[in-house]
Order: C-alpha cells, then structure tokens, then sequence
C-alpha cells in the first residue's frame, strides 16, 4: 500500500494559485508558510525596485517582494484586499505581494507543459512550467528564479 502512496504522491502536485493582475499564476504549495493580509513594508535603501522592504513576521525580518515588478508587469497598490504569500526556498523565507490568492489546486504531473523558450525575454526563466485548468492559463513559478538573491555576496 505504501508503494501505491509514494506513487500516487510522486504523480501528482498541489499549487497554491493567486492573481497578478488579470493573470493567473501559481507556486508549488509545499513552498508556502503561511497567508497574510497586507501589511505595510518598511522600506530599506539601495534595495532592487522590485523588494517594496521588510515586514515583522513574529520577530523575524521578512523581505517583501512586489510580484509584479518583479515580473515585469505594474506594481500591486498595496491595498487592504492584498496578500503576502510567505513562502520558503532552502533557507531563505520571503513575502510575495500579489492581489489575492484564488485557489489550492491538484492535479498531475503529466499536465503541466514546459514554457515556450523566450531566450531574449528574462522572464520567461521564471516560468518553471504552464497548465490550463477550466480553460484558464496558469503559470507555474521557479521560485529559485524569482526571489531575489541577497545571500550570495554575504557568502
């Protein structure tokens, strides 16, 4: 029963999906802490245009990135109907600003569908991977790609 389990498990993936605009987007739920209402940033100086600054997550300083700009679209107002998504890649935990959360979906594999190769559009390297699920685009986030990497000069 247990191989069943693994397979069944290895098979299939559960995404957290959230709006950018009119766009659909989405991250691997295993990467995700915790959803928060919008809280105001502190912002920091000689930060990337796309870091809107920190937050207080319980005692820890928590980095806010502006999805958007980060993505090459406008920045979210930051508005009482917006979300901070915090999510952690390896050791490094940072707030996603997006305009809302939509759904939490599961679905196989087999359906997801490498992006087209834009090798001039930077963006695209964001894109891990594309799906359509009730006739809606949904992209699919690297998340290594897209959270900025602040670690590297310190090491």
């Amino acid at each position: 029963m247990s191989t069943e389990n693994t397979t069944k498990s290895s098979g299939e993936l559960e995404l957290l999906s959230f709006r950018l605009g009119e766009q659909e987007y989405s991250v691997d739920i295993m990467s995700v802490r915790e959803i928060r209402g919008w809280t105001r940033a502190t912002p920091l100086p000689h930060t990337p245009p796309h870091v809107r600054g920190v937050i207080n997550l319980r005692g820890t300083v928590l980095p806010v990135v502006d999805l958007s700009v980060r993505l090459g679209m406008a920045p979210v107002e930051g508005a009482a109907r917006n979300v901070i998504i915090v999510v952690q890649v390896g050791a490094k935990s940072v707030g996603l600003l997006v305009d809302a959360v939509s759904d939490i979906l599961a679905l196989p594999r087999s359906d997801l569908q490498p992006p087209p190769d834009f090798s001039a559009d930077a963006g695209a390297s964001f894109i891990e991977a594309l799906t359509i699920i009730d006739g809606r685009m949904i992209r699919v986030l690297d998340l290594g790609s897209v959270l900025p990497d602040e670690t590297s000069e310190a090491a």
